[in-house]
């Protein structure tokens, strides 16, 4: 078994916009190097000087130095029948694979990443930076932050691995189904291994515990592992992984409930790595406001944030057709509701459908009581009810709680509890903030569902306890 150490320095973080400026190879049989290559890269643009400073390379040293693709096919050739090793291997295979790429050659080999053989043969140590590491066990570098001295002690690294990996850890990382080889330098495997395949929400966290991302999954396992995968080589997805140093996690009964859960913790944490959810917004709402004259206006206007609306729409057309549905019902102005613009009294104040508010004749306190019927009509028509669906085991029930329309909490119930009561209920579950994009959630899933779904009324007229033990 042959093993190509690699170590690059490049003009940046990431491969789709930077160069490299030099590289180190050495070819490691397992007990000590048997061939190496190095070279300076002229990556033809400027090295900044940060990083001039930190490798000591700059752009008088490069500029007589070979384009990449003179030494393509030589550095192909070293490492497409190798094991590729470097210290956070991920970053420098996507340089060399990237570029490499670009040249006509696809480099498609197994990776050891010896920062993770490391965290497993040597435990406990306080840093795994390669500076720290060697230092911690006594290995010599020379030359450091440029290639060859990197790329030297880590081949020492790799050897004093090899000899102290009595658990087998190397055989099992390049077992093809091991995910050893593309998980983020700083996490741990064990970290991925205690999470199960149950709804949830996971929370990548970095060094300090900051939470860096959240997300939602309906199978947890699965989908975290899905996060490194691939071989993106866009600064974004460099930055993220290097990040990831713990996963926590909450299990949830349902999808929905990890859905619900994502967004309020996204809300509230407001993660780096998590992009602006796109929520859910209803476009339109049903207002209403007391005029000059004493009288209530109903009228339907574009959704505004943070406002007091009666209700709201997806489309102009369905918010019309309740307020006109409202006008018939309680004998309302449509003037008043700005359905008519006339100047003078509506069309329906001839037919006597409208009493003649629009125009005087009717007192506000009258057609204000009319006024106030309707609006009560239309907060009974907000929903209230729960949604009943699986626990998070055999033993429970998780259960959401839709109150006039507004999400107001979701949790769990044990199967056979004593229910009778929506007190009682409504104590087991755990209060969150509600918005369109969760209320939008839940009613598609009530809609989907309806089975699910038991009304708030009926809870309150059973007097016996509810039986919980269904889906």
């Amino acid at each position: 078994m042959l093993y190509a150490v690699v170590d690059i320095e490049t003009t940046g973080g990431y491969a789709a916009a930077h160069g490299i400026t030099e590289i180190a190879i050495y070819i490691h049989n397992g007990e000590e190097v048997v061939d190496s290559f190095e070279t300076l890269i002229n990556p033809h643009q400027p090295i900044p000087m940060h990083i001039q400073a930190l490798t000591g390379i700059n752009d008088d040293m490069v500029a007589d130095a070979p384009d990449f693709r003179e030494v393509a096919d030589h550095i192909y050739e070293l490492l497409h029948d190798k094991i590729f090793v470097a210290h956070n291997v991920n970053f420098d295979y996507s340089f060399v694979r990237h570029h490499l790429e670009a040249c006509g050659h696809q480099l498609q080999v197994k990776k050891l990443c010896t920062v993770r053989l490391s965290r497993k043969v040597f435990p406990g140590l306080a840093s795994y930076s390669l500076g720290r590491l060697c230092k911690a066990l006594n290995i010599t570098i020379n030359n450091r932050h440029r290639a060859a001295g990197d790329a030297e002690a880590t081949a020492t690294l790799l050897g004093m691995i090899v000899n102290e990996d009595q658990a087998g850890v190397i055989a099992d990382t390049l077992k093809k189904g091991s995910r050893e080889q593309v998980l983020p330098p700083n996490l741990l495997r064990e970290a991925i291994d205690k999470l199960p395949n149950t709804p949830g929400v996971y929370y990548f966290k970095n060094e300090k515990g900051k939470v860096v991302y959240v997300g939602k999954a309906k199978q947890l396992k699965k989908r975290v592992c899905t996060h490194f995968t691939g071989h993106s080589i866009s600064q974004q997805r460099q930055n993220f992984l290097k990040s990831i140093f713990h996963i926590d996690f909450v299990s949830c009964g349902t999808e929905l409930m990890a859905f619900i859960l994502e967004a309020s913790e996204i809300k509230k944490l407001w993660p780096a790595n998590n992009r602006a959810m796109k929520r859910f917004e209803q476009k339109y709402s049903l207002y209403h406001f007391e005029d000059q004259n004493g009288y209530i206006r109903l009228g339907i206007d574009k959704h505004r944030k943070d406002s007091h609306a009666l209700y709201s729409f997806n489309y102009l057309l369905e918010g019309h057709e309740l307020l006109r549905k409202l006008v018939a019902q309680h004998s309302l102005c449509e003037k008043l509701c700005f359905i008519q613009t006339l100047k003078e009294a509506c069309t329906h104040h001839a037919s006597e459908q409208c009493n003649g508010a629009c125009i005087g004749e009717e007192a506000p306190e009258d057609y204000n009581y009319r006024v106030d019927q309707a609006i009560k009509q239309l907060q009974d028509l907000l929903p209230s009810f729960i949604l009943v669906d699986q626990g998070r085991t055999d033993d429970e029930q998780s259960c959401i709680w839709v109150e006039k329309g507004k999400f107001y909490g979701m949790g769990y119930i044990a199967n056979y509890a004593d229910v009778n009561d929506l007190e009682s209920l409504k104590s087991a579950m755990e209060p969150y903030p509600s918005n369109d994009y969760i209320m939008n959630l839940i009613l598609s899933h009530q809609s989907r569902f309806p089975a699910k779904a038991i009304p708030l009324t009926i809870i309150q007229q059973n007097s016996e306890a509810i039986d919980f033990t269904f889906t």
